[in-house]
């Protein structure tokens, strides 16, 4: 925008200030033309008035002949003093009379003719015209140092073009700080639409902006809501389908679970030399039984996924949230999956409350949990914590003191480099061993982002065998 609009404006108004300077210099320059012909037309109107002047020849040839002055050139002499002179010559251009610094010049004709030379940094202008008088052919020529041509210049340098100049950068620097000060609050409104969170589709208020601008942001608002509408009807979507897929999956799911009960009891009565009815294929069995659990989850990590959206969330009020009870209330949903894997899921709480939505925050320490058991390979260590956080945390300018939610684990962890990918929708870190979707991390991070924060990934312990587990910290 400052290259843009800026730049534009600064040209399209500096130009016309350049264009008038040269056309003032240009009017200058015919002024002086016009003079200097009105001065060649008095030089012209001289020279037969100083041929008369001649009114008898030298004393002896080659002298200088008798002069009497006309009363008009006298005065245009005496009235230039330093800056004109005369010179009289011979036929041949001999010097006879006036002053010698003013060059022979021989006519061919008995026309008058001009010339212009610089003498001690004066450019004079010379009238010179071979006429007849008292004294016989004489070469006569007046000339004038005050031709405003040559003055022209020095009078373009100190009166026309550094005036101008002058002019133009006190414009330029006045102009560009009122373009600057003019364009501030397209400047504001373009700085407030680049912080926004690609999520943030809320309308930007036109009283803020100017009445020019006023039009595209109220164009941007229309867009703003069309994306926002199209992007609900997705939530939405995926919400009602989740939720739709539920009852039957569950159905499912328990039909599969006593299909494979019943081939695991099938399975021990053929081991004892029964002679059982029931013949079932127990591995398709136990497969089609681990696909329905991951369709099942798969579809509840969705549905969670929507109502943890972060416009869904901000049309219920936050509360106060124990972290302490929420973590006590946690455990036991996973001790069974962390008994059968012999790892010792433990709780490292202290009191801590924070403002916030409690299903929400639920959702995530579930989701962490769920990932760290499943995860962390048998026999290995899941801690949950919460506590006050020792350097503060929260949205800055609030909530300085600042608590926090964390599990860690003894696991595989995820390298540094595969972290902030780790939290996109449906992405598995490489070399994961286990099932999942890809979504754990996504709403947890969701969830981070609805209580204006963000997950923590780093490395649970580093010792001599490098970096080991994860722990994911929400500060709050």
């Amino acid at each position: 925008m400052k290259s843009g609009l800026q730049r534009r404006l600064l040209l399209l108004l500096l130009v016309p200030l350049g264009i008038f300077a040269l056309v003032s210099i240009y009017f200058d320059y015919r002024t002086a033309g016009n003079v200097a012909l009105q001065k060649d037309q008095q030089l012209l109107r001289l020279i037969p008035l100083l041929a008369d002047s001649v009114v008898a020849p030298g004393p002896a040839h080659g002298k200088a002949p008798v002069l009497l002055l006309a009363p008009e050139v006298e005065d245009f002499l005496k009235g230039r003093t330093r800056s004109a002179g005369f010179r009289i010559s011979g036929a041949e251009g001999q010097f006879l009379a006036g002053e010698i610094w003013i060059p022979e010049l021989l006519p061919a004709t008995h026309e008058p003719e001009f010339h212009s030379i610089e003498f001690n940094g004066v450019i004079y202008r010379i009238a010179a015209q071979r006429i007849k008088t008292a004294a016989g052919e004489l070469i006569v020529e007046l000339a004038d140092g005050s031709d405003p041509r040559q003055q022209w210049v020095r009078s373009v340098l100190l009166k026309v073009l550094l005036p101008n100049i002058i002019l133009v950068l006190a414009a330029g620097f006045a102009v560009n700080w009122a373009v600057t000060r003019a364009l501030k609050p397209l400047i504001e409104l373009k700085d407030a639409v680049e912080r926004r969170s690609p999520r943030d589709l809320s309308a930007i208020d036109p009283l803020t902006t100017p009445a020019e601008v006023q039009p595209l942001v109220s164009a941007l608002n229309r867009l703003f809501g069309l994306v926002n509408d199209q992007a609900e009807g997705q939530r939405r979507f995926v919400a009602d389908a989740a939720h739709q897929l539920r009852t039957p999956l569950a159905g499912l799911q328990a039909q599969v679970e006593a299909w494979a009960q019943a081939a695991k009891v099938a399975k021990v009565a053929q081991a004892g030399g029964s002679d059982g009815a029931l013949t079932l294929p127990a591995d398709k069995i136990i497969k089609l039984r681990n696909a329905t659990r991951r369709t099942s989850q798969l579809a509840n990590q969705l549905l969670a996924l929507s109502r943890a959206d972060a416009s869904a969330a901000a049309a219920q009020p936050m509360q106060r949230v124990d972290l302490k009870d929420l973590c006590e209330s946690i455990l036991p949903l996973h001790l069974d999956a962390a008994s059968r894997k012999g790892i010792d899921l433990g709780l490292e709480t202290q009191p801590a409350q924070a403002t916030g939505y409690e299903w929400l925050l639920r959702e995530l320490l579930s989701n962490l949990v769920d990932n760290a058991v499943k995860y962390t390979p048998a026999g290995g260590t899941v801690t949950i914590r919460c506590g006050p956080s020792p350097h503060g945390g929260g949205e800055p300018g609030h909530n300085p003191s600042g608590v926090f939610l964390e599990v860690e684990d003894d696991g595989p962890g995820i390298a540094p480099h595969e972290r902030a990918k780790a939290l996109q929708r449906f992405y598995r870190v490489q070399g994961t061993v286990g099932e999942g979707n890809g979504l754990g991390l996504a709403i947890a991070s969701e969830i981070a982002r609805v209580h204006h924060s963000q997950l923590e990934l780093d490395d649970a312990v580093t010792d001599t065998l490098g970096p080991r587990g994860l722990r994911v910290r929400l500060s709050l």
